[in-house]
């Protein structure tokens, strides 16, 4: 370091400013070769928050030295992103129990004749096409055709797709109609093609991240969400964009176009699944969500989003962002047709430690006038966008005979706060790629991107994130004490913070769309801005809010929408 340089920073030492003006000024001194000194010591101290006497620091400089050592030592082993912490998160110690018994599904397909145009047979749900297979009405190689011919006419807009399957997936659907003409039905998924978030490995294709610095990636590893859709017959044809490290929308290959309005990004980071799904590309796809990557392109797409209880979906084979956060859960059009995918790939997987067995007592059928519904009433009362929309979601649920009940989410905690948890996680997961420089590669950089927040995390003290986690334990008690009164609520999908909530104690949600508002600028047009609401319910209890969300959109229409992709 240059000698008026080490003056500079030594009087900025000297009044406690380096650690604000120069927060890297740390990592480039000891990288430099210098000693850690009391005035390094107060440098660090301004980032952390934390105030030492001048003695204090003395005595410090020793054992932190020692450190670097550890450090370093840490840093010779190699970790791959696929090696879990030794700690597992376990949504249940709020206070909530795993439901107890082992029901399943109750649903048997339900008769539909095949619609005269492909168009109109490719905007089919699930719970159709299912029948039109298990009928041989048509058939998987002649589905997969059909969406494998539309993922290539208009992906160059929408950019929804990394990897094509063709060839799996050709194999798969020929597999899928040789058993269905021998009467032999796998389930509901059987002959279905579909396509999955580009964070699942499969071996033989790119497993990219959406991350320039994997573009390449191969892993010789199957997913084990790929696993369970394979044992049911689901025919793969594509592996879909990702933001870049399950950020935003945008990837290496550019940006995921919202088929509601190409001129906008299709939110993320499920990006493609949200794209491809509303633009019958595709009739379902595996999605995941850490912090609303499910939720938002739903959203923003206006399709049917459903991210599970933590823990009820096995992430083996997926990139891990964040260990006590990260989710997998099925994108489709509609809450009946998630049930169907989730049905075939929840479960006990020991090669995810956090994932349990649990009943899925999911019934078309069922009487929602049972359930106990709750709405957030403070949040709908707030202006907002979608607010109208939201209002005449909470009439229709009156109208099918729900009573609402008033609750109010816990609000004494600094949630924001809490999700530091989410950046040191991810920072961890994707440390060497800090440490070597490869987040350079990455397509976004500055304030609000990965590479930024890698970098900051570094300088989180291991004893706020401790206590970060306590808090979310308080967070969870008082989420629990939330659904002793109720069942399931119902609440704006950005509003009243339950976003962030449910994300940090583990709860699952369904966000289904209710609106499709025309353009300010330009009323007339075809595109539309999608609104959507939320439905949140107890761990472990998906059944209960994907059924109150199925009778929700057996009494509307907003799911049977279809857009201009111009």
């Amino acid at each position: 370091m240059p000698l008026d340089r080490r003056l500079f920073l030594q009087y900025c030492s000297a009044l406690g400013l380096t650690g604000t003006l120069f927060p890297g000024v740390l990592y480039a001194k000891i990288e430099e070769g210098e000693p850690i000194t009391p005035e390094t010591i107060a440098c660090a101290e301004r980032i952390a928050g934390l105030s030492f006497t001048e003695e204090q620091r003395q005595m410090m400089v020793e054992d932190l030295t020692e450190r670097l050592k550890d450090y370093e030592a840490l840093r010779q082993v190699p970790l791959p992103n696929d090696v879990i912490p030794a700690f597992v998160f376990d949504p249940t110690i709020g206070g909530e129990p795993i439901p107890e018994g082992t029901a399943g599904m109750r649903w048997e397909p339900r008769p539909v004749e095949r619609p005269r145009s492909d168009e109109d047979l490719a905007f089919m749900t699930v719970a159709e096409l299912s029948y039109l297979l298990k009928t041989r009405q048509v058939r998987s190689v002649e589905l997969t055709e059909l969406y494998l011919a539309r993922l290539k006419r208009y992906d160059p807009v929408l950019k929804a797709v990394i990897t094509y399957t063709e060839e799996r997936a050709m194999a798969q659907a020929q597999q899928a109609d040789e058993e269905l003409d021998a009467g032999h039905w796998r389930g509901p998924l059987h002959g279905v093609p579909y396509g999955a978030k580009d964070l699942l490995a499969v071996p033989g294709y790119r497993t990219t991240w959406g991350a320039k610095p994997y573009e390449n990636q191969v892993l010789d590893v199957t997913a084990a969400v790929i696993e369970k859709l394979d044992a049911a017959g689901a025919v793969l044809v594509a592996k879909l964009t990702l933001g870049a490290l399950a950020w935003g929308d945008v990837w290496f290959g550019g940006q995921t176009k919202n088929p509601w309005n190409i001129e906008q990004g299709s939110s993320g980071s499920s990006a493609g699944p949200g794209a491809a799904v509303a633009a019958g590309l595709v009739p379902f796809a595996i999605g995941s969500e850490t912090l609303g990557s499910i939720v938002s392109p739903s959203t923003r797409n206006g399709v049917t989003g459903h991210r599970p209880t933590f823990g009820a979906v096995s992430r083996y084979g997926a990139m891990t962002l964040a260990w006590t956060m990260d989710k997998l859960g099925p994108m489709a059009r509609s809450a009946e047709d998630c049930a169907l995918v989730f049905d075939v790939i929840r479960g006990r997987d020991p090669r995810d430690p956090s994932t349990r067995d649990m009943p899925f007592p999911f019934d078309p059928n069922f009487d929602v006038r049972q359930l106990r519904v709750g709405y957030l009433a403070e949040a709908f009362e707030e202006d907002y966008e979608n607010r109208e929309a939201d209002l005449q979601t909470l009439q229709v649920l009156r109208e099918l005979g729900i009573e609402l009940k008033r609750i109010r989410l816990p609000d004494d905690l600094p949630v924001s706060a809490m999700l530091l948890t989410l950046e040191v996680e991810a920072a961890a997961a994707f440390d060497e790629l800090t440490r070597t420089g490869g987040v350079d590669l990455m397509v976004r950089q500055g304030r609000n991107t990965w590479p930024h927040v890698f970098r900051v995390a570094r300088f989180v003290p291991a004893v706020e994130l401790l206590q970060a986690n306590r808090i979310r334990t308080l967070l969870m008690q008082r989420m629990a004490e939330v659904f002793r009164e109720v069942d399931v609520f119902v609440s704006p999908t950005f509003g009243g913070g339950t976003l962030q909530i449910t994300n940090l104690t583990g709860h699952p949600c369904v966000c289904v769309p209710n609106a499709f508002h025309p353009l300010k600028d330009n009323p007339l047009s075809p595109r539309r801005r999608p609104g959507s609401i939320t439905f949140i319910g107890g761990l472990y209890r998906d059944a209960e809010v994907l059924m109150l969300a199925h009778a929700y959109q057996q009494a509307t229409d907003f799911h049977r929408r279809r857009p201009p992709i111009r």
